[in-house]
């Protein structure tokens, strides 16, 4: 068997993305710690990079291409407070290079705001999308497939 890179069944070590996340009390700076720990796991994937920081319930965010000292500044960071941090680099396996495609995904939907960094191919993702649009008036997905 030859080994692709979303292949479950290979056993050898792919190096694909990075995640990292963090949820502190207090005066913790979740979204520089964040920073700190994406830039650790920079090798994982270089392609672009996001941090979401959940502040009481609101979501607030910055991702684009490129590395961790390229997207963010004591500035970007100054901006993401708040008690929860997660964040991305991406190296694509699938999808498009480029910025819709840059995680975490941030959406906004009837009960809130929702954010989510993952790690690999959502390898149902067809069915998943069938199943959103029969329960959902509105559907569309942030990242792109092209």
């Amino acid at each position: 068997m030859k080994c692709v890179d979303f292949d479950w069944r290979c056993d050898k070590l792919k190096e694909e993305c990075g995640v990292f996340g963090i949820y502190g009390k207090g005066d913790i700076d979740c979204a520089r710690l964040t920073y700190y720990g994406l830039y650790a796991l920079q090798h994982r994937g270089q392609e672009s990079c996001g941090i979401a920081v959940n502040d009481d319930g609101t979501i607030i965010y910055h991702k684009d291409m490129g590395l961790i000292p390229e997207v963010f500044n004591d500035v970007v960071l100054e901006h993401l407070k708040g008690q929860i941090a997660v964040g991305h680099v991406r190296y694509s396996t699938t999808g498009s290079s480029m910025r819709e495609n840059a995680q975490p995904l941030v959406t906004k939907y009837v009960k809130g705001t929702l954010t989510v960094a993952h790690n690999g191919n959502l390898v149902n993702a067809k069915e998943i999308r069938s199943e959103l649009e029969k329960k959902v008036q509105y559907f569309r997905p942030q990242a792109t497939r092209k």
